[in-house]
């Protein structure tokens, strides 16, 4: 086996970036925590205070450093430094909270960007205009502070909303690509669509049902701020 000598201050330089590194992502938890506690308080509130939660679970992940590196390489960012992955990458932290039905969705996106700490930066509708393949979900990016020993900190998350029926749907198309290589035979591409309208119908005759029952009424997106082209 072929040993290579590495000197002390190479040791030590690499160890110096390991550790920034592990700040520039303790920043994105942060930011995460922070967005994840806004939305269990909301729920606990609905759930005590309305007899009522829209919330049915949320999930959060914070992007590996393979992942971020990966992008990267995708957008092309030449000679990236901290600053410029800060600007360049806004999903390194992300929520997904997924709602019983869609006028749920829209509520909880309302209340959430409410909240004058809050700056939304960039909103995606794809259950209003879904993408081509029948997904469906609210993507927002949000920039949330977070308050550090070294001051005040905007931290950009992405928020994704979301039914139960979109998730599910999600979850599998995601589980098909994955198993395919993204090369998915042509009838199953098919099925997926018919199931994303299937779905589709699913929340639409559920919610009709809820509000039958509950006198819920439904809730429209409030007007979105300007849009700013997500990078």
């Amino acid at each position: 086996m072929t040993t290579v000598d590495v000197s002390e201050d190479a040791i030590r330089q690499t160890k110096e970036l390991r550790d920034e590194f592990q700040r520039f992502l303790r920043e994105y938890e942060f930011g995460m925590r922070e967005v994840e506690t806004k939305i269990s308080i909301l729920r606990d509130e609905f759930t005590h205070d309305h007899a009522y939660n829209p919330i049915e679970h949320v999930k959060s992940r914070l992007k590996s450093p393979d992942s971020i590196v990966e992008k990267i390489a995708r957008k092309g960012i030449a000679e990236p430094d901290f600053d410029r992955i800060r600007a360049e990458i806004t999903d390194i932290a992300g929520v997904r909270v997924t709602c019983s039905f869609v006028a749920d969705v829209y509520r909880l996106f309302d209340l959430l960007t409410a909240q004058n700490d809050i700056t939304v930066r960039v909103v995606k509708d794809y259950i209003a205009n879904p993408k081509p393949n029948g997904y469906k979900s609210l993507h927002a990016i949000l920039e949330v502070p977070v308050f550090l020993s070294t001051g005040a900190l905007s931290v950009p998350v992405e928020v994704q909303f979301r039914t139960i029926a979109m998730d599910f749907w999600a979850s599998l198309e995601h589980k098909i690509y994955y198993k395919f290589s993204n090369q998915v035979p042509s009838h199953l591409v098919d099925s997926l669509s018919d199931a994303a309208d299937a779905a589709a119908e699913l929340d639409v005759r559920m919610e009709r049902l809820h509000r039958e029952a509950h006198g819920s009424p439904n809730r429209q997106l409030a007007p979105a701020p300007p849009r700013i082209v997500q990078v």
